[in-house]
């Protein structure tokens, strides 16, 4: 298994400590610091390059959502992984569209959160399709607005890019995706490409919100 790089940053040392220890008995996990406020998280990631920054979302000196806007602006950056209390938080949402990879709930069980961050590293999303489902829709049921704006956005796609944002959309993986849409993971993977780089996204987070902005699952 590759091992994966993490840094810690949560301003509860006793967060931190569960979290080192919980990770750490993962043999592809390798917790290489810890930061106890968002400006440490941005300067160890600086430093240490990690693969994945797992970060609170509320933080003295510098919260959570700035702190990753930061690391995601630095050459070769991590990946983001958020963590927070609620599901329902408005912040989260914030983050996602600031490019983290996903979010995790603190109580989230440990084979779940070492899958996720696993996830994260490799480029998928880290979090469900039904906890994306319900911070988008918290966000989006009174942006009429931005549905227009999403499905203006979603119009440079090809029909075959937008059939892959959908998918992306539903909170699929490469391979999912490949077999709903009777394509080889390769030709995903590609499409995606294509699908990321038109849009000006950094990630397949950011694809699912603008999917989800559109409201193209609800068709």
């Amino acid at each position: 298994m590759v091992n994966r790089r993490v840094v810690i940053a949560d301003d509860d040392a006793l967060v931190r400590a569960g979290l080192t220890l919980l990770l750490g008995g993962d043999s592809g996990l390798e917790i290489v610091g810890e930061a106890c406020d968002g400006a440490e998280a941005v300067r160890l990631t600086s430093q240490l390059q990690p693969d994945v920054v797992l970060m609170d979302i509320r933080m003295p000196h510098l919260d959570g959502i700035a702190a990753a806007r930061q690391v995601l602006a630095l050459p070769d950056p991590p990946k983001v992984v958020m963590l927070t209390t609620f599901d329902t938080d408005e912040l989260v949402l914030g983050a996602l569209r600031a490019g983290a990879q996903g979010f995790l709930l603190k109580d989230t069980a440990p084979a779940e959160m070492i899958q996720a961050i696993h996830r994260a590293a490799d480029g998928e999303s880290a979090l469900s399709p039904s906890v994306l489902s319900t911070v988008i829709a918290a966000a989006t049921s009174i942006e009429d607005n931005r549905t227009q704006q999403a499905r203006a956005e979603l119009d440079i796609l090809s029909r075959r890019e937008l059939e892959v944002a959908v998918e992306v959309g539903r909170g699929l993986s490469n391979a999912e995706i490949a077999s709903r849409l009777y394509q080889s993971v390769a030709t995903v993977k590609a499409t995606l490409t294509r699908v990321l780089t038109k849009l000006g996204c950094t990630n397949r987070t950011q694809v699912a919100i603008l999917i989800h902005d559109a409201r193209l699952l609800e068709e």
